[in-house]
Parts: structure tokens; C-alpha cells; sequence
């Protein structure tokens, strides 16, 4: 069923129109007016009907409490992805087999095992690895006087860090950005043929491509580099239990592919949203103690992931309203991040907003595993170029792709003025 849900209000905001709004089916005008959109679920229809029984949640406080709460709202899909991928394809096994898709005891097993490899003392070995890596590619920008930041910059970072954790070669950049790519294009809603071929024959390849790695490594462990964690994660146990091969495999595709999503959508939207607003510039110039701020606002107004599922377990309701065991619920984080009931002015970009409670990377226990080294690029690939070139000019206007799950620049023209 489509349509609306009854929350006993009106809606008096000139919205579009979402009365039959459905996420499997978006209108031609969505991905250039999205946020209107958001807004109108919103306002209108904050649990909203969504087709095949599943609803979309669009508020703060009810997007929340469905992150919130693990136990009732399971990010587990594993029946989810036997329909859409065949529990025999590979991409059933990758996307059903990673923690993030994964529920407790495993999920809180494998979690441990990688969280032990994104330390403090781990993370604090890359920051100046990080740091030399943005500034050669500033002394490119110097010398050629323009680039595109996301090829440069946003892609190139990510995918380092995640190989350099992994101890893949760096020849092997356009390779992993492909299988990413491909396995990460099979989660949007609908599915061609092609993409389900793709992103089937991708998981083989990086299975394949991360054995080798293990058996080098383990045939000369002196190549491997302080920092690497796959031959480590290999024989580590937690809680009386070692991670099998499928376990090991998967979890390390996986954050080959988060590490490459997430992280390079940040960095763009980043500096995007900096040259549009020139007085942050000169803020971050001034105080850089602020870029995590600037870090959280960014990851609020413009999240990388924009709405993720979840699947009750038992029988329970959102803002009043039953929702039996085994119902859908679209978790909406670009609609959740800009409601005024938690955000002031959520539409404008404030660099100095302060108890910034954003969704983008998950709250509870499930939030993102990541976030310190997400954090870490995205103020180091912030504060670089615009301390070294204060007056960067957008060329053109950036290129959004056109996709459900991810917030993407495909393209971000820059020059030095």
C-alpha cells in the first residue's frame, strides 16, 4: 500500500506532493530536489507507507529509536538478500556475512576482532601518512594550478588507508575501486541484470585477491608493514572463538568498500560546501580546532549514507503506530539530519553548530566502526588545502550521481586562483 499514515496533522508547507511517494519508484524531479522531498515526509508524512508493507521514517526522534535499539530493530537482512540476490550468489554471501548486516553474538564477536585494529595508537600511526599523501597531491594542484578532488583526492585517500590496513599493493587502487563499486551498486533498491553479474563476479575477485594477500604474507611476514591487520585479524580470537575464512574474507571486503563509500563522499561534500561558503574558510583558518565541527556539519547537511533499513524483530510501533514483527522500515538520514525539531535552521550550513547529534554514521551499538578514521581524513583533507590555498575556486558546478542509497559527487572541478 501506498499513500500516507495518519499522524493528525495537516501539512501547510508548499512541499511536493509525497502523497504517493514511493523509494522503490522515485520521481524524475527526486535526486535534483531531494531534501524538499525529505522535508514533505517529514511534515506530512513522517511514517509514511512505502510499497511491498514497508514504511519510510522520516523524523529525528523516530529514526533514532529505531538505531537506537538493536535488539527490536535488526539490521540483519539476511532473508532480505536471499530474495534479491539468491542465497547461493556471492553477493548474498558478502552483503549477509558483513558485521554491519550481521546480529549479536556474531556481530559483537567480529566487531571486536576489528575494532582492536582502529585503536588510538593504530589510528595515530596514519595521521602522517595521511598528511604527506594530501600534500603531494596539493603540490600536483600547484603545479598544474586545477584537479578534480574527487579523483585526486576524496577516492584516492580512503582507498590508501583501507590497503594500507590490508598491505595491498598500491598498483591495485583502480582495481578495488571497481569491485567497491560494483558490490556497493547491488544494495541500491533496484538491480539490473548486469549490476547483479557484476557485483557477483567482484565478490570472487576480492576473495580471491585477499588470499593471496594472506598466503604472501604469511609465507613473508617481514614484508608486512606495523600496521597492517589482515594476517593479524587472521589468527586473533575473541571470545573464545577465531574468525572463519568467509568471516575473515567478507569483513575485510567490507571495509575495503566502506572505507572507499563513506569516507570519500565526506571528503568531497567537505570541500564542496567549504568553497561555497568562504567565511568557514577563514574560520578554519583562524581555529583549527574547529575542522571537527566543521567535520560533524558537513556529515549532517550533506550525509554520505542517506537512508539505511531496518526489520523489527518482534511486535512494536514507531511515533504510536503498530509495527508488527518482520516490518521494513527505511531509515531516512539526509530527512532525519535537517528536522527543525532537532536541528535550528537545519537547511543552512552552520560550521559552528554546536551539540551536533547527526545520524550519519549511526548511533548505538552499531554505529559505524570507522568513524575515528573517517574523521581523521576528512579534517586532515579539510584543513590542508585550505590552509595552503585559502582562495580554491570551484570551476564548475559539482556532478551528483544519481543513486538512492549514497549522497555522491562524481565530480569536483577545483583550481587555485
Amino acid at each position: 500500500m501506498n499513500g500516507l499514515v495518519s499522524t493528525g496533522e495537516e501539512c501547510m508547507s508548499p512541499h511536493p506532493d509525497v502523497t504517493k511517494f514511493d523509494l522503490l519508484n522515485v520521481p524524475s524531479a527526486y535526486f535534483a530536489d531531494q531534501y524538499r522531498h525529505f522535508a514533505a515526509l517529514r511534515e506530512c508524512s513522517p511514517i509514511h507507507c512505502n510499497s511491498g508493507g514497508t514504511f519510510i521514517v522520516a523524523r529525528c526522534d523516530h529514526c533514532a529509536a529505531a538505531y537506537r535499539d538493536p535488539v527490536t530493530w535488526s539490521s540483519g537482512k539476511r532473508a532480505d538478500f536471499a530474495r534479491k540476490f539468491g542465497n547461493a550468489a556471492t553477493l548474498y554471501e558478502q552483503h549477509s556475512t558483513s558485521v554491519v548486516f550481521t546480529v549479536a553474538p556474531n556481530h559483537t564477536r567480529i566487531r571486536k576482532l576489528f575494532r582492536r585494529a582502529l585503536t588510538r595508537r593504530a589510528l595515530a600511526a596514519f595521521e602522517p601518512r595521511i598528511a604527506n599523501f594530501v600534500d603531494t597531491c596539493l603540490d600536483h594542484l600547484e603545479a598544474t594550478g586545477e584537479m578534480d578532488m574527487v579523483e585526486e583526492i576524496s577516492f584516492k585517500l580512503p582507498i590508501e588507508v583501507v590497503r594500507d590496513l590490508l598491505g595491498g599493493p598500491g598498483c591495485d587502487r583502480d582495481m578495488i575501486r571497481g569491485r567497491t563499486l560494483a558490490i556497493l551498486t547491488a544494495l541500491e533498491p533496484m538491480l539490473t541484470a548486469e549490476q547483479h553479474a557484476d557485483g557477483n563476479r567482484a565478490v570472487i575477485e576480492f576473495k580471491q585477491y585477499l588470499r593471496d594477500l594472506i598466503r604472501r604474507r604469511r609465507s613473508f611476514p617481514d614484508e608486512a608493514s606495523p600496521t597492517e591487520v589482515l594476517t593479524v585479524r587472521a589468527d586473533a580470537v575473541a571470545d573464545g572463538v577465531r574468525l572463519t575464512e568467509l568471516e575473515l574474507l567478507h569483513q575485510c571486503i567490507f571495509m575495503l568498500n566502506a572505507g572507499h563509500e563513506s569516507s570519500t563522499k565526506a571528503l568531497s561534500h567537505g570541500v564542496h560546501e567549504m568553497l561555497r561558503s568562504h567565511g568557514e574558510v577563514r574560520r578554519l583558518a583562524e581555529n583549527q580546532g574547529s575542522v571537527d565541527t566543521i567535520v560533524d556539519e558537513v556529515l549532517r547537511y550533506q550525509a554520505p549514507n542517506q537512508n539505511n533499513n531496518r526489520r523489527s524483530t518482534k511486535d512494536t510501533e514507531i511515533g504510536g503506530l503498530p509495527m508488527p514483527a518482520g516490518t521494513t522500515v527505511h531509515v531516512i538520514v539526509s530527512a532525519a539530519n535537517r528536522d527543525p525539531r532537532q536541528f535550528p535552521d537545519p537547511d543552512r550550513l552552520d560550521m559552528a553548530r554546536a551539540a551536533n547529534r547527526r545520524l550519519s554514521f549511526g548511533p548505538g551499538v552499531c554505529n559505524c566502526a570507522g568513524i575515528s578514521l573517517a574523521r581523521m581524513e576528512a579534517a586532515i583533507a579539510l584543513r590542508k588545502p585550505f590552509g595552503r590555498f585559502p582562495e580554491l575556486q570551484l570551476m564548475a558546478p559539482p556532478e551528483i550521481a544519481t543513486r538512492l542509497r549514497f549522497r555522491e559527487i562524481r565530480h569536483l572541478h577545483i583550481a587555485v586562483n
